[in-house]
Formats: structure tokens, sequence, C-alpha cells
């Protein structure tokens, strides 16, 4: 029913209505029960980050909802609740009952990503915290309408130019502006992010904290055996360090244990001995892919979307890449084949078209969560 529902529904927009979630959710929110939410934001390690602060909560005797996005194979993925992704029927059930309360005007003009975020919220009414991931903006995003109680900022870079802005400066003040009353901010590549929410926590008198601030000696102690445990690639302990920065926020005490089982998939994950699958997509993602693989090179399975500098990216990926195999994503935002084609050959990098699998190969799967959904439906046939 919902995957039917949602069918309907364009996943993107050249133009987007930035009034018509705050009057759907305004004309709703007194028939819902609001969580503790927090919210984050950010170019890079939105997912990870949710999940680490997610499993933790969860392992310290809280109820929590994790909403995170894109999916890779179905949509279930991007509700993790009670520590699984959400089952199916509950899922519909939610569905039903919110379109009983919300008016044929906003079941029909709703945004897929509008939509599904109202139904994220709907089905957690009875959790104790609610980790919200933003999409792809912040100030206007559809999951900054509703009050919460913490805003998370991950990694900020160059990205969605198109609805975002061309600087770091344009593209950090409009996601910092979605910060109410307090941010944590991780350890960030560009000083003008710093710089952004300085002046905004002078402005509007929010309390806005380094993640460098809220960790002490004995938490990194903590993180260098978490992440020893689980074998986390360099930019995912920087993940686990803001996690336990919002932890210690909140005044809840963790141990090492609680952070079992918190891997996201689809994040530098060791699909088989010779195959790694990253849904990373822009060029700070390549770069953090390159820092925690330099020690190998991989036949990278690749593809990209128009919007991507995948210029700049192949030419960071260069160094771990023996070849490309370039793998057909069904998306009307993929780029011509023949474009990746030309910048390959311009950078001496050997390509051809994906066909198989080799045992002898050593195989990293990387372009976009459409590459990963690509190549997990090859590999299961």
């Amino acid at each position: 029913m919902l995957e039917k529902f949602l069918e309907s529904k364009p996943l993107y927009y050249d133009v987007i209505d930035h009034t018509r979630m705050p009057k759907a959710y305004g004309s709703i929110k007194h028939k819902i029960i609001i969580p503790k939410i927090i919210h984050i934001v950010g170019t890079n390690g939105k997912g990870t980050t949710g999940r680490f602060i997610a499993t933790a909560l969860q392992n310290n005797g809280y109820k929590v909802s994790h909403y995170t996005s894109p999916h890779i194979l179905n949509f279930n993925e991007r509700i993790w609740i009670d520590g699984a992704d959400i089952d199916k029927e509950r899922l519909n059930d939610a569905h039903l009952e919110l379109k009983n309360i919300l008016s044929d005007k906003f079941i029909e003009t709703l945004s897929y990503f509008e939509y599904t975020t109202l139904l994220a919220l709907f089905v957690s009414q009875d959790v104790d915290y609610l980790i919200l991931e933003a999409g792809l903006g912040g100030e206007y995003d559809a999951t900054s309408v509703f009050k919460n109680i913490l805003t998370v900022v991950t990694p900020i870079d160059i990205d969605h130019e198109m609805f975002l802005g061309n600087s770091i400066k344009d593209i950090a003040t409009t996601k910092l502006n979605a910060i109410q009353k307090q941010a944590i901010i991780s350890k960030q590549k560009h000083q003008d992010v710093y710089k952004v929410a300085l002046e905004l926590s002078q402005k509007k008198g929010l309390d806005i904290f380094k993640t460098s601030d809220l960790i002490d000696e004995d938490d990194k102690t903590k993180l260098i055996k978490i992440a020893q445990e689980q074998n986390l690639a360099p930019y995912l302990k920087e993940n686990l360090s803001t996690a336990i920065a919002v932890l210690n926020h909140l005044g809840i005490a963790y141990k090492v244990s609680d952070f079992q089982n918190s891997r996201l998939f689809g994040r530098v994950t060791q699909l088989k001995k010779n195959i790694i699958l990253d849904v990373g997509h822009n060029l700070l993602a390549a770069q953090s892919i390159k820092d925690s693989l330099k020690e190998n090179k991989y036949t990278l399975v690749y593809n990209s979307f128009k919007d991507k500098d995948y210029t700049q990216i192949l030419k960071v990926l260069k160094p771990i890449i023996k070849d490309v195999e370039l793998i057909e994503i069904n998306d009307t935002r993929a780029e011509d084949i023949s474009k990746i084609e030309f910048v390959l050959d311009s950078l001496d990098i050997q390509h051809k078209k994906f066909k198989d699998i080799q045992d002898d190969k050593e195989y990293l799967v990387f372009g976009s969560f459409s590459v990963a959904e690509a190549f997990l439906r090859f590999i299961d046939g």
C-alpha cells in the first residue's frame, strides 16, 4: 500500500515549496505526540552518526527511532526502530492512520520526502528519542519543522549546489540555520563552517559546541577501543566521536559495549572478502574513502549523477584505483556513460562496462545509493 502510494510521488523537484511542509504539519500536530528529537544536518556522515547515537541510546534502555535517507533496496530501511528496520506491516498501518488525519490536499501535494518524514514522526510517537536526519537541506528541510532538543552538525562540504549555494559559507549558513537552540558541530574540513556557527550563535543566542569541547581523555580511550573492535574507517571514528559528544551533552553515561552492532550498512561495508561497498557520492566522501583504503588498490565499480563533480571525485580516488568498471543505474539523474568514459580517458584510467565479479579482483563499489542498489541486485541474482 505505502509503496504504491509513494510511486505516485516524484522523488526530486526543480523547485520546492518551502511553505507546504509547515502547513501540513501545523494541520495535524495537535494530534501527534512528539518525542525528544535530535536533528542531524550536514553533508556527510549523517546516517552513521545518527545510528551510533541511536544504538547507544537504545542500549541504555531508551526507546529510540532513527530516520535516515535514502534507502538502498527497501523503503523500510529508512526507519530503524526497536533495534531493527521497521516492519512493513507496521509501516503500512501507520500510513493508513496518517492518511486519515491529513487533508486530501496535503496527501496529494506533499512530496515523497515530506510525506515520509511525517510518517517517520507519526510512527515514532511512543519512543523516547527520535534521531531525525535531514535530507539535502537545513533551514527549509522537511525535518526542520519539528521542535528539537539538539541539532548535530556533521561535516559540511560542497554538494547540491543548485539548492544550497556554491560556497561553503552559503551551504553552511543554510544548514546551520536549522539550529533551534543547541547544537554540536563535528570536526570540520572548512573553517568557514566554524565562522558561520559563531556568527549565528552571537546573532540568535544559540549554544553551539564543538565535538572536541565535550570529549575527554576517558572518552578518547573508549573511542579507540570501540574503533578497534569494529574496525572503523577514519571518518567513521570521527562520526563516533560526535555521537559520544552527544551522549555526554545529554548526561548519559555510556559503555564501550553500548555501540555493538551500530554500523550502518553501506558505509565501508565488507560485503565479501574481496568486495567493499560504500554509498558515498561526493568529493568529501571520496576523500574519506581514499584515506580509509589507501593501503590497497581496487577495481572501482562506479557511476555518477549529472550534478556530481565526478571529474574531481575520480581524481581523488585515482591513487587507490587499478581500473574502473561502469555499472548501469536506473535513475533519470544518471550521467551519460560516454561523458564519464571521456573523463576516465583524460585521467589515464582503464575502464570497461561492469559485467561480472571475479574472485581474484578487489572491488570498491562507490558512487551513490543507486550504484549500491544496482550492484546488490546484481549479486543477489
